[in-house]
């Protein structure tokens, strides 16, 4: 594999602009509700038990951290949105945080929002998926939370998901488990093609 993830580094936590690096390697920016297991899905993703935090209340991510993965691109893993408890003042702060990231047009090599698989996504995530849209980069949605449906729930749930995030054919869906591993080698495989790895 042209990426080992399994060298992978804690860079920094962003809380503002001239945090963000800009050394023109690829960066993968990871988006999701705050109970949806982002830190999860990253930490499936790398073979690591607690690499990126995995919180026991939503929200623990409060500014925007990056890991440096085989020296050749970011994985960067925004703060969670939606159900958190924290004071609407920290939330406003969040905001301008990820607006700030977004409106840095050379930054986002490729775009993961991940949803929960079971649910109808939120009025959050369309706006985080419009966020997405509006970069004009590739991105992708995950699915998390698989292990947790029928087999018969499956594909009505990704069509929910296509048509309340109104994606269209290019954007991927990528049904996954953190938990279990499936989706796995599809998001790997995305990465590495839309970061030119492959």
């Amino acid at each position: 594999m042209p990426l080992n993830l399994q060298q992978a580094e804690f860079v920094r936590s962003a809380a503002g602009p001239r945090d963000f690096p800009r050394d023109s390697l690829p960066q993968v920016v990871f988006a999701g509700r705050s109970n949806v297991g982002k830190s999860s899905v990253i930490n499936r993703l790398l073979n690591r038990k607690n690499f990126a935090r995995v919180g026991a209340a939503p929200g623990k991510t409060t500014h925007i951290n990056y890991f440096r993965i085989d020296g050749k691109l970011y994985l960067v893993d925004l703060p969670g949105y939606g159900y958190a408890k924290v004071s609407h003042q920290e939330k406003e702060r969040w905001a301008r945080l990820i607006q700030s990231w977004f409106d840095d047009s050379g930054l986002m090599s490729l775009g993961i929002l991940i949803v929960d698989s079971r649910h109808k996504p939120s009025a959050d995530d369309v706006v985080m998926a419009d966020y997405f849209k509006a970069t004009g980069r590739p991105f992708a949605v995950v699915a998390n939370k698989l292990d947790k449906l029928k087999k018969s729930e499956i594909d009505p749930n990704m069509t929910l998901i296509r048509e309340t995030l109104a994606l269209d054919e290019s954007v991927k869906l990528i049904p996954f488990s953190a938990e279990k591993g499936a989706g796995k080698e599809d998001l790997i495989h995305l990465i590495l093609n839309e970061t030119g790895m492959i």
